[in-house]
């Protein structure tokens, strides 16, 4: 990209969704804006992101990615998730407000309260930055090896066919991407854990688990402020239940459990046939 040309924008419904074509380019993407995101739009060698706040939730972990973008002269801000559905890129350039914005992002004019389709064209003003993420720890970690596994996901993109029989705690947000039922879970599971996001407008961050219902799979959610959004480990550990669908409750679980409670209700009943 030539020294003073704009850096082009792409709008995606979750940073996880995108390829080369990002490179030198801004990004608005419908993700949280946790540390696991930012890690993943840092080794497209964009020029700068916008995610979703997620409800900042725990430790301000929805936007923790923010700062680890900052370190890497990364410019990225967050639209807020009572603004714009998270998973959604669409609404987020059409309805979202800017929420945070990291230093790189503040040079160029950014701030909160800004619309995010502005606050996208002073981003475009970025210069991809030439230093690589450090190497990310480890994303996916068997948690319990006996039948039905556990897995611990940090991002739900990481599920696939070897996690079919098993029960997936993810980091990710409980929202449909683009509002797309098929994206609820690539690959069938026993059962899903997500991170409820803040919930947000449209309650977008709890719309996986209507499509999950109607797949058989039990899945519920556990609140934002419980657990940090991208980290699995703190989803299983220290997550409180704040959503799920009927299959779920038909077990007997109910908003305010764990998430190890509900882990090990579904063994139970996997055990019990």
């Amino acid at each position: 990209m030539p020294h003073n040309a704009l850096a082009p924008i792409i709008v995606a419904d979750s940073i996880t969704r995108v390829g080369p074509e990002a490179q030198g380019a801004v990004v608005v993407n419908g993700s949280h804006g946790g540390i696991y995101a930012a890690y993943v739009a840092a080794k497209l060698r964009l020029a700068a992101a916008i995610f979703n706040d997620a409800g900042v939730g725990r430790e301000a972990a929805g936007i923790a990615g923010l700062r680890t973008l900052a370190a890497l002269g990364v410019a990225a801000a967050a639209v807020g998730h009572d603004s714009a559905r998270i998973g959604d890129g669409a609404d987020m350039m059409a309805r979202g407000v800017l929420t945070h914005v990291n230093e790189p992002a503040a040079a160029l004019g950014c701030r909160p309260g800004m619309p995010c389709r502005a606050a996208a064209a002073l981003l475009q003003q970025a210069r991809p930055a030439q230093a690589a993420p450090s190497a990310a720890e480890e994303a996916a970690f068997l948690l319990i090896a006996e039948p039905p596994a556990v897995w611990a996901l940090d991002s739900a993109s990481l599920v696939g066919p070897e996690h079919k029989d098993a029960v997936v705690v993810t980091g990710s947000h409980g929202g449909l991407l683009g509002g797309r039922p098929e994206t609820a879970l690539k690959y069938e599971a026993r059962a899903a854990l997500f991170n409820d996001a803040g919930i947000g407008i449209d309650e977008a961050g709890v719309t996986r688990l209507p499509a999950l219902e109607a797949r058989g799979i039990a899945a519920a959610t556990v609140a934002a402020a419980s657990a940090r959004i991208g980290d699995a480990r703190s989803t299983y550990a220290d997550g409180v239940l704040s959503r799920l669908n009927r299959r779920a409750a038909a077990l007997g679980l109910t908003p305010g459990m764990t998430a190890r409670e509900f882990v090990a209700t579904i063994r139970r009943a996997v055990h019990r046939g």
